[in-house]
């Protein structure tokens, strides 16, 4: 039964499950859902996501949606370790991963925006103004959490977890929108230590452009 993943290529929820997957081994379809022409809201893509939002995954027989629902699907079936064994060591990776996937990315998604932007008209840069304004403070809480780990090399230790997963889509959309983050070494320094692993290399938005993903339906 195949794998597939309705997505769009530099969504941070679909790049979020893409590094998951890949975390897995796990081999899926990807077909291009384009948010920049309203695909999601399309009758297809509304049959499979009443929210009018990517990513959904078709796996195992079932179709899943939400990124984070996703993510505890995959980290349970598959056993990715994408959490501590700990309780509160679990709590607080995913403490982690939330500041950033339901704190922040929501605020940002490309409908706020874009409606932001349609109540300013007159303020060419009011797209850049809110998303920096989101994300800067985000960013900081989450280099001021991380001093609770020693980064060998990851957020949370010797390997990827739920908050690795969440925190390099983040950047990824940091950088599209100027906000400078060189001055948060701890966060740098897991960026760097995910960007070295394959999995989460090759769920990069540079390797998914819709161009290689013509919609299917």
């Amino acid at each position: 039964m195949a794998t597939v993943l309705y997505e769009y290529w530099r969504s941070s929820a679909s790049y979020r499950v893409r590094i998951a997957l890949n975390l897995g081994g796990i081999s899926y379809d990807s077909v291009a859902v384009d948010l920049v022409n309203a695909e999601q809201i399309t009758p297809n893509h509304l049959a499979r996501s009443p929210q009018g939002l990517v990513p959904v995954l078709d796996i195992d027989g079932h179709r899943l949606t939400q990124s984070l629902a996703i993510l505890d699907y995959l980290n349970e079936t598959r056993g990715l370790g994408l959490l501590p064994q700990d309780p509160m060591q679990a709590a607080r990776a995913r403490a982690l991963a939330q500041m950033l996937a339901v704190d922040v990315h929501p605020v940002c998604n490309v409908s706020v925006v874009d409606y932001v932007a349609s109540l300013c008209p007159d303020h060419p840069s009011a797209k850049k103004d809110w998303m920096q304004r989101f994300i800067v403070p985000g960013l900081r809480a989450f280099e001021t959490m991380l001093a609770e780990y020693s980064q060998t090399p990851f957020c949370c230790g010797s390997q990827p977890t739920l908050a690795d997963v969440c925190l390099i889509p983040q950047l990824y959309n940091a950088r599209r929108w100027g906000v400078d983050f060189s001055n948060l070494p701890r966060l740098s320094a897991a960026e760097a230590a995910c960007l070295n692993n394959k999995a989460f290399a090759a769920a990069h938005p540079d390797q998914h452009h819709p161009k290689r993903l013509p919609l299917q339906d």
